[in-house]
């Protein structure tokens, strides 16, 4: 079973910039795609990023196309998000998960593994 551990949420002003980590273990992190979601207080939770296992297919939410950009560096079973030009709207749980298959996946069903959560909060 897979675990996940994210880091690097905070606070910022809208414009700022974060940047997500989220770390494996207990699975060959290189066999399987990665996934960032996120959920809103009152709100359910939505898909905002995917890459495939090797890196080379990546998809985005339209909602943070342009400014959201989702890495992973295999060496250390850790994946990324670069949060830049935040805004307000982008306040909450950021959730990375694992995915079921190498591929990329844009739905919650696509994944089996997920960490507890990084808050993100941006302030206008």
């Amino acid at each position: 079973q897979v675990q996940l551990v994210e880091s690097g949420g905070g606070s910022v002003q809208a414009g700022g910039s974060l940047r997500l980590s989220c770390a494996a273990s207990g699975r060959t992190f290189s066999s399987f795609g990665m996934g960032w979601f996120r959920q809103a207080p009152g709100k359910e939770r939505e898909f905002v990023s995917t890459i495939n296992w090797s890196g080379g297919l990546t998809y985005y939410a339209d909602s943070v196309k342009g400014r959201f950009t989702i890495s992973r560096d295999n060496a250390k079973n850790t994946v990324y998000l670069q949060m830049d030009s935040l805004k307000p709207e982008d306040t909450a749980v950021y959730y990375c998960a694992a995915g079921r298959t190498a591929g990329p996946g844009t739905g919650l069903g696509a994944y089996d593994g997920w960490g507890q959560g990084t808050q993100v909060t941006v302030s206008s």
